[in-house]
């Protein structure tokens, strides 16, 4: 059984020869590879050679970000816009002039418009390249006050999607049988997530809600007309599962929040994937309180990078019975490959528990949430390798909460 029919299986709730153990190493990867510190044997080796070597599945959620085509792909970041080489859709941006500068580490853009001018900053240093980090910082976004709603409005209701298919199949195929390379949507869930996410800070986002709730409608209805655009667009991509929405928190989307802006848009999108026969991937890596049910009435199929305890609240117990059979991609928390924050007994002790905690093992494409960081211990990474082995098939006896077959 090849690593991609295994997760599958595990979607649609069938029989597996073991659990999915599919851990996300990249971050780890190329942080470890730009010091010299890979372990020995891997020093030359590429990530897809080191997973085939070890028999890992791949782990092909979310992208690299410095995937580009050409450096002019990167430019509308602080925008939320990814052109990447690998997504299903390109985003192209008409009526609206950039002057771009560079520097070593920051990208400044300004957008002149008919109706005014924006302009941002992103930062990308060292320090993130050390970290191995592919995803630009935004320093300045492109709304700090109540007179860039224009600008940025008309951005948006004049951008439009074209497909790259062709990317995304060539990304497909590199991942091959070793994962299900998902069709990377967007991080936004509705309109007004990519707002909130995506075109100011948080704080800003807040007060505008109570100061200025009529004007941030206005500008939620013209982001919705280029969202539409490019989750449409997205559909027709020959992918099996699509991500949509990412990074919720209990904090930052609190429940009466998801509930309103984010659950409606992301349970038609669900609805649309499922009647093609795919399935919808959400990245839901925060703290997850109040918002499990929601996930469930949402429509999601697979719930990824779940965190349990003792990085968030919830044991992966307590998650496993509040999803049902909804696929949780994931489990395992990042601390746990840190001596320095777990050490050795503490990691055993975790270890039995977790599989303890787990019953039968079915919906789940155990992973490492968010990411394995860039001084996990490698030796615990193959342990817990050693533990799925161990752990033997699963019934899979349950089918998955999205209704996909």
């Amino acid at each position: 059984m090849t690593h991609r029919e295994r997760m599958l299986r595990c979607i649609r709730g069938q029989k597996t020869d073991q659990i999915p153990w599919v851990p996300r190493l990249d971050l780890w990867y190329h942080a470890n590879k730009r010091a010299g510190t890979l372990p020995h044997r891997f020093r030359h080796a590429s990530l897809l050679e080191l997973l085939e070597e070890l028999d890992l599945g791949y782990h092909a959620v979310i992208p690299d970000y410095l995937n580009l085509r050409g450096p002019e792909d990167d430019q509308d970041r602080a925008l939320g816009i990814y052109n990447l080489e690998i997504l299903p859709c390109e985003t192209v941006l008409e009526e609206v002039d950039r002057t771009v500068s560079r520097t070593v580490d920051r990208t400044h853009v300004t957008y002149s418009t008919p109706a005014g001018k924006v302009s941002t900053t992103v930062l990308y240093d060292d320090e993130m390249r050390k970290a191995g980090i592919t995803n630009k910082h935004v320093e300045e976004y492109p709304i700090r006050t109540l007179d860039d709603y224009a600008a940025v409005g008309h951005i948006f209701s004049n951008a439009r999607a074209e497909e790259n298919y062709q990317g995304y199949q060539e990304y497909a195929a590199h991942v091959g049988d070793r994962g299900i390379a998902v069709a990377y949507v967007s991080p936004s869930a509705s309109p007004m997530h990519y707002i909130q996410r995506e075109l100011m800070t948080y704080e800003t986002f807040v007060y505008h809600m109570f100061d200025h709730p009529d004007e941030l409608t206005e500008l939620a209805r013209q982001v919705e007309i280029y969202w539409q655009r490019l989750t449409q667009c997205a559909l027709e991509c020959p992918a099996d599962v699509f991500l949509l929405g990412a990074n919720y928190d209990a904090d930052l989307t609190y429940p009466p929040f998801f509930e309103q802006h984010l659950l409606p848009q992301l349970k038609q999108y669900a609805d649309r994937l499922h009647n093609k026969g795919h399935y919808l991937l959400s990245h839901t890596d925060g703290e997850n309180r109040g918002l499990l049910d929601l996930y469930v009435r949402a429509g999601i199929d697979i719930s990824d990078s779940i965190c349990p305890s003792p990085m968030t609240s919830h044991t992966i117990g307590q998650v496993r019975e509040a999803l049902g059979t909804m696929t949780i991609m994931g489990a395992i928390p990042s601390v746990s490959l840190l001596p320095e924050a777990m050490p050795n007994r503490e990691f055993d002790a975790f270890l039995d528990q977790f599989f303890s905690d787990i019953g039968q093992g079915e919906h789940l494409i155990l992973s490492i949430a968010d990411t394995a960081p860039p001084a996990a211990d490698f030796g615990r990474i193959l342990r817990i390798g050693e533990m799925v082995r161990q752990f033997g098939p699963v019934s899979g006896d349950r089918q998955p909460s999205g209704g996909s077959s």
